[in-house]
Parts: C-alpha cells; structure tokens; sequence
C-alpha cells in the first residue's frame, strides 16, 4: 500500500550547508509536460544513498500548510493496516524544525506520519534542509503525482499559498498545473469561504466545473443567509462528503438548472494566398468581432462595408431555406 514519493526538482538539490536551493526548473510550463512516471524517478533519484532515520513521531510536526480535508478515510486505515504488515517501505521527507532544537516539520509524507503514530512506532524519514519555497513545491508535486487529492483539496491548497504571498508561478508548479487551471481554482477559493468548503468536505465525486457553479451561488450575498442555514442543519453534517455538496447546491440552485458561465470566445483566423489581408474573428455566441491587418486590410474592409445590407439579405435567405 505504500507508495512512491513522487517529486520532482528536489534531486539536484544542494547540500544543507549551502545558500539558497538551485532548483533544475526554469518556470511552470517545464513541470507541466513531465509524466508521473518522470516525476518518480527524480524521487528515487533524491533519495538514493540518502540516510534513512527512525524519528519518535512527537517530535514531527506537520506542515506549515495544509493540503487534506479529510483525515480518516478508507484509503487511509488501508495504509495504517499495510504498515502494520509489512511495515514503512518508503522514508517521509522531513525538514529540521526552524525554532526547535530536535524537532522537525514534514515536507511530505503526513499519511505514513499519522500511520505511524497511530500504531505508535517511529517514522523512518529523510532529513533535508530545505526553504520555504521548495517545502510548498515538493509538498504540493508529490500529491499531485500520487492524484489523490480531490479538485477543491487542491484549490484549497492553491488558496492557501497565495495568502502566503506565493506567486501564481510556484503554485503552479507546485500543483503541476497550468496558469489556466491555478487561475481557476483561486477563483472558486475568493467566491465561497473556507468555512464552507470545511464543512463540505473532499467531495470525491465532484469535479472542478461543478465546484465553479457552486462558487457563483454562494458568493451571491443574497444566498448568504440560505448557505448558514444549510451548514446549521445537524443532519448535514451526518451526510457523506459528496452528498453535503449535492444538498448545498440544490438549496441554492433553486431553477435546477446548470449555473451559466460565460462561455469562452471562439478565435478563427483567415489569411487568402497573396497575404495581403489577416483577419482574425471571435465569437462568443453572443458577440461576433472581425479585426483585419495587412496590406489590403483597409480597402477589403470598406469593400465589406458596403455590401453588408446584400450580405445580409443573402444570410436571411439562405437560413429561410434551411428551415423550410
């Protein structure tokens, strides 16, 4: 049941006594294109040769950011059983604690950590001096690699570092997410509040999109009154994650109908062979635009221009006929 550490850009780190770590990375977009399979292999890569260490789990702390709603799930008792087998195959990452001698804080592995504790035996761990920033990328690469993290423990996550003053190019790499997806996910976390989604839970079965739609109607003010008085309900909280959900949004989403989002605008563009013309045109469904450049772009324009009453007389009539 245990698995791999799976990060990446840690390999190449210097040693303890050095200034500030020299990350193999340049940017976000180079984490972006690496498979898992990439992602283990720079793990096996850093913990090669490295000393293995048995730590009393009291003298471990977790990390200064946290990255799971749930605490006690199925796949977590199936690794606490396993360990008790077998015992702990794969060494947790820990840093040494910045205000406590003989302490330390874990960079990743807080599963085998609790595991640990809870059948009261020690951790085997790694120890790295490690920053900041390198702490919050590797923790955040190594669960992105395992994907057991649900879409909203991962915005949670994203939330919680940029309130940390983290740029969108270190969460980014960090989730192993383009600007696209962070932007996305930062969204949802300005639109409901932490109290909510705590109360919500992981919700496996919930997708990003569905998270979105849910975003838009809790952070109405006038729904505010209607998402207290959903998480007052008692029998709320004896429902399963997944479900708390299904119940907010249904006492918000009164039409029962998917929340609309402004569609994204469709690009096309279009050049003739001589070049003398690029145009590009978007179109949103609601909003048609045409922009053109080039040599002929400005009389092509006004040759538009003039015909747009016959061009439009000839659309009406080809969509009569598509009717008839």
């Amino acid at each position: 049941m245990a698995r791999k550490n799976l990060l990446e850009g840690l390999a190449d780190m210097p040693d303890e006594n050095a200034g500030a770590p020299s990350y193999p990375m340049r940017g976000a977009g180079r984490s972006l294109v690496r498979s898992l399979d990439e992602l283990a292999k720079q793990a096996e890569k850093f913990l090669e040769g490295e000393a293995v260490v048995d730590l009393d789990p009291d003298v471990v702390e977790v990390s200064f950011v946290k990255d799971r709603l749930s605490e006690d799930d199925e796949e977590f008792r199936a690794l606490v059983e396993a360990i008790r087998v077998r015992g702990q195959d794969t060494p947790i990452l820990v840093r040494p604690h910045g205000k406590i001698d003989g302490h330390y804080q874990v960079v990743f592995g807080h599963r085998r950590l609790r595991a640990a504790r809870e059948l009261g035996r020690n951790v085997r761990a790694v120890v790295k001096a490690v920053d900041d920033r390198t702490h919050v990328i590797a923790q955040g690469q190594e669960n992105s690699a395992r994907a057991d993290l649900t879409f909203i423990e991962r915005a949670l996550f994203a939330g919680r570092l940029e309130e940390l003053g983290y740029d969108r190019e270190v969460i980014s790499t960090a989730l192993a997410a383009n600007a696209a997806s962070i932007s996305k996910m930062i969204s949802v976390m300005d639109r409901i509040s932490p109290k909510v989604v705590q109360a919500i839970g992981p919700a496996p079965g919930i997708g990003r999109e569905r998270w979105v739609e849910l975003s838009l109607l809790a952070g109405k003010s006038a729904n505010a009154a209607s998402v207290a008085q959903v998480l007052q309900d008692d029998s709320f909280h004896q429902l399963p994650s997944d479900k708390r959900f299904e119940t907010l949004y249904a006492a918000l989403n009164k039409s029962a109908r998917p929340v609309k989002k402004t569609a994204a605008a469709r690009k096309v563009k279009w050049q003739p062979l001589d070049k003398a013309v690029q145009a590009e045109m978007k179109n949103d469904g609601k909003a048609f635009s045409l922009s053109m450049k080039a040599r002929n772009a400005g009389r092509f324009g006004e040759f538009l221009s003039s015909r747009l009453d016959a061009l439009y007389e000839q659309f009406l009539a080809e969509e009569s006929k598509q009717g008839d």
